[in-house]
C-alpha cells in the first residue's frame, strides 16, 4: 500500500518503520527535518514499565498552587485557563485510583518491549550507539515516602516492576558526584535512556528511507477527500491510508474533520549544559522538584516541568533557569557556562494514553498521538499497532484503552 506518515518525531519515526518493515510504500512529511520537534529536546528516557499517568490522586489539592506558581513543576498561564480548564477538569476525573491504575497497566503494555524494539530497529550496533540500559535512579531530599511516593510504589509494584531501594551511602556509591542530601533513593535498573534524542530519531527515518521510503519537508495543511490525499504547501500527495502523527498539532489536523478530542499542549522546557564538570554514570530523576538530569553525548540535560499555555505563546525560560539552580543543589560542582535553553510542545490526553486508532468514518485514517511524557517509551510499540491496523491483522496488544471512542 502507498501510506502517508504525517510527522517526523519519534512516533512518526516508528510508525513508518514498522510500515516500511511490512513492505508499504511510506511517504514521511513534516514541515521540520526528523527529530526536530518535541523529540528533540526530551529528557531521552525509555521506561520499561515504570511508566505512571500524570494523573494520580490527590492532583486537586495542588491546583491551586499551579496557578500562582509560575516557575513550579506544574504551572499554567492565566490567560490560557479558560481554554484549559476543561482538560484539567478531565484529568482531574481521570485522577481517581481505579482511572490511574488502568492507565499504568495500559502503559506498561505499550512501554515493556520497547528496548527490544529499538534493538530490532537500530541493529545492534545502532543500537549501541544510542542507547543506554543502565538504568535510572530516582532520589528523594525526605527520608520516609509521602502518602503519594506510596501510591506510585504500591503502582509500580502491581505491575511487576520492582526497583532497588537505595541507603544514602548506596547513592553516594552509585552517583559521587550528588550532594549528600538524598536520605532514599530507587534504582530502576531495567530501564534505558538515549544519548541523542534527535539522532535516535534521525536514524531511524534515514533506515526508512534507505529502505525505500520517501522523505518530504512541508507543512501539511488539511488532509483531503476521503481522507486518502494530504494537501501540503508543496502540493497534493496521494495514498490508500494516511497515518498523523503530528504530536501536538494533530488535534488541529483531526478537528477540521469535525473531530473533537481533548489533546492538550503541555510545554516543556530544559536546559542543556555542555560541559557540566559532572560525570553520570546513571539518569538521575529529582523527586522533589520532578526533573531530570540525564548524560547525553553532547553534555547534561535537565528536563521537565510542564506548563499550559498552548503553542503560540511565547516561551517563559525562566522555568529553564530554575531547572538549572535546582540541579546545582543536586551536584555542587556542576558548570552552567553556555547553558542553552528549549521549550518544545508535548501532545497530552487528560488520562496519560495516547490515542492509536483507526478515526471513525474514515476507513483509511489511523491515529498515533497523545503520547504525553512518555514519546520515547511507547513509540516502538505504537508503530507496531499501526501497521497491525494497517495491515489487518489482530494487533500485538489489546488497543481498545487507546481507541478515540474513549472520549
Amino acid at each position: 500500500m502507498k501510506i502517508i506518515v504525517i510527522g517526523a518525531g519519534i512516533v512518526g519515526a516508528c510508525c513508518a518503520h514498522a510500515l516500511v518493515q511490512d513492505g508499504h510504500a511510506v511517504t514521511i512529511v513534516d514541515e521540520r527535518d526528523p527529530g526536530d520537534g518535541c523529540s528533540y529536546g526530551n529528557a531521552g528516557q525509555i521506561n520499561i514499565g515504570s511508566t505512571l499517568p500524570i494523573a494520580l490522586p490527590g492532583i486537586l489539592r495542588s491546583v491551586p498552587h499551579w496557578l500562582i506558581d509560575p516557575l513550579g513543576p506544574v504551572a499554567v498561564r492565566w490567560r490560557y485557563l479558560p481554554r484549559a480548564l476543561p482538560w484539567l477538569i478531565r484529568w482531574v476525573r481521570a485522577a481517581r485510583r481505579s482511572n490511574a491504575d488502568h492507565a499504568s497497566l495500559k502503559l506498561k503494555a505499550l512501554s515493556a518491549p520497547s528496548l527490544d524494539l529499538y534493538r530490532m530497529m537500530l541493529g545492534n550496533e545502532g543500537f549501541t550507539s544510542l542507547i543506554r540500559t543502565v538504568g535510572h535512579l530516582h532520589v528523594w531530599e525526605t527520608p520516609t515516602p509521602s502518602p503519594a511516593d506510596r501510591l506510585a510504589d504500591d503502582m509500580v509494584a502491581a505491575k511487576g516492576i520492582h526497583p532497588r531501594p537505595l541507603t544514602a551511602g548506596d547513592i553516594r556509591d552509585l552517583e559521587p558526584a550528588l550532594a549528600p542530601i538524598y536520605p532514599r533513593g530507587l534504582l530502576f535498573p531495567d530501564n534505558g535512556h538515549t544519548v541523542n534524542p534527535q539522532r535516535l530519531v534521525r536514524r531511524l527515518v534515514q533506515g526508512c528511507v534507505e529502505r525505500g521510503a520517501t522523505l518530504i519537508k512541508a507543512p501539511v495543511m488539511e488532509i483531503g477527500p476521503r481522507n486518502t490525499s494530504v494537501l501540503t504547501a508543496t502540493g497534493p500527495l496521494t495514498a490508500d491510508a494516511v497515518v498523523i502523527a503530528a504530536g501536538a498539532w494533530s488535534g488541529q489536523l483531526v478537528r477540521r474533520l469535525g473531530i473533537k478530542l481533548p489533546l492538550e499542549t503541555e510545554r516543556g522546557y530544559h536546559a542543556m549544559l555542555p560541559e557540566p564538570g559532572v560525570a553520570l554514570r546513571v539518569p538521575v530523576s529529582n523527586r522533589q522538584h520532578h526533573f531530570v538530569a540525564t548524560p547525553m553525548e553532547h553534555g547534561m540535560r535537565l528536563a521537565g516541568t510542564v506548563e499550559l499555555g498552548g503553542l503560540k505563546a511565547l516561551p517563559n525560560f525562566r522555568r529553564s533557569a530554575i531547572l538549572i539552580d535546582h540541579a546545582k543543589r543536586m551536584f555542587p560542582t556542576l558548570q552552567s557556562a553556555q547553558a542553552s535553553n528549549w521549550m518544545g510542545f508535548r501532545p497530552s490526553l487528560p488520562d496519560s494514553l495516547p490515542v492509536i486508532d483507526r478515526l471513525p468514518g474514515a476507513p483509511a485514517l489511523y491515529a498515533a498521538f497523545g503520547h504525553g511524557h512518555y514519546g520515547l517509551s511507547l513509540s516502538p510499540m505504537t508503530g507496531r499497532l499501526v501497521a497491525d491496523l494497517i495491515g489487518g491483522r489482530q494487533p500485538g496488544i489489546d488497543i481498545a484503552p487507546f481507541r478515540l471512542s474513549r472520549f
